[in-house]
């Protein structure tokens, strides 16, 4: 008898990720390719569909596809598009629910990626058996996905959950959605980057992140240098645990969740982030909520992103409501 699966798709700026994926989050099997994300929609779709063909070239008959779940930047459920993608020369509005559709004859569901991920974490990851909590992905920018009540909180627009763009300093640093003093100018590999560099101005000590460009220097490379004490990354983890802590401290009061969930790449300095986020959390938290929040680190990788897509279509199997 064929095993079920669903064909699960992840689309970076950078790199896409696609991935079969049973009933019990286990993948079968999975490939990456480069999204080229400066090249036109047709381009990518061509790409993806060899990259598909060859994982089922694999099966064959062995498994049935019964649905798809696409995870992407600014993408709206309702209205199947990806919309204004920041980091996707596509145009302003991509129909990829509809063109997955007509190509695969098979229902697609669609979700912001951070979303997606929050819904991985809930079948499969570190949110399994919670009904309210939030993941925030801690990559190139600031992602977060809600889940209330055991349902992915989407909003009117299909946009709910932009934490990354609360306003930390409205004098602050410029963000790349046009506004000033974001979240995620401070709280991302790109924001402890620019940490790092404001703070060489006043501290004396060495330090081999001193040695490198803006360009050069990556999250693992700080987190890295604070792991051997550091006094400049450990420096720069405690002012983004500060600013993240309080932030998250707001979130909690709009919500009341059960945990707070840190992943994608700057979530890999474990206790270095951690530990100040947890401290400066409880210190803004409203006396209702102090010492009853956990803050986790998620447990997924990033092979593992194809994971919340692949929620997302099993839960539209199942007859879930997550809208």
């Amino acid at each position: 008898m064929a095993i079920e699966v669903v064909l699960s798709i992840d689309i970076g700026g950078s790199l896409t990720k696609v991935g079969l994926v049973t009933r019990d989050g286990n993948i079968l099997d999975k490939v990456l390719f480069k999204t080229n994300a400066q090249r036109p929609f047709p381009t990518f779709m061509k790409k993806l569909q060899l990259e598909v063909e060859h994982l089922q070239s694999k099966f064959n008959s062995e498994i049935k596809i019964c649905a798809i779940g696409v995870g992407a930047p600014n993408a709206n459920p309702f209205t199947g598009l990806i919309e204004n993608p920041p980091n996707l020369n596509w145009g302003q509005a991509t129909p990829i629910q509809r063109i997955l559709n007509q190509t695969y004859k098979l229902s697609v569901t669609l979700a912001n990626d951070a979303n997606a991920a929050a819904l991985g974490e809930m079948l499969f990851g570190s949110a399994k058996g919670m009904k309210n909590f939030v993941v925030l992905t801690l990559g190139t920018g600031l992602g977060s996905g809600i889940v209330v009540d055991g349902q992915l909180l989407i909003g009117e627009h299909g946009t709910a959950g932009e934490i990354g763009h609360v306003n930390v300093d409205p004098k602050g640093r410029m963000c790349n959605c046009g506004l000033q003093g974001c979240l995620e100018t401070y709280a991302s590999v790109t924001g402890i980057k620019r940490t790092v560099f404001e703070l060489m101005a006043d501290m004396y000590e060495n330090s081999p992140l001193k040695s490198l460009s803006f360009e050069e220097m990556t999250g693992i490379e700080i987190s890295d240098a604070a792991l051997t004490g550091d006094k400049l990354a450990l420096a720069a983890f405690e002012k983004t645990g500060k600013i993240l802590g309080s932030k998250i401290a707001d979130t909690i009061a709009h919500i009341d969740p059960e945990a707070i969930i840190l992943s994608g790449g700057l979530s890999k300095a474990g206790n270095v982030l951690l530990n100040p986020v947890k401290m400066h959390m409880e210190q803004y938290l409203f006396n209702a909520y102090k010492g009853k929040v956990k803050v986790l680190l998620s447990t997924s990788t990033s092979a593992d992103a194809v994971l919340g897509p692949a929620a997302m279509a099993w839960l539209e199997l199942r007859n879930i409501h997550i809208g």
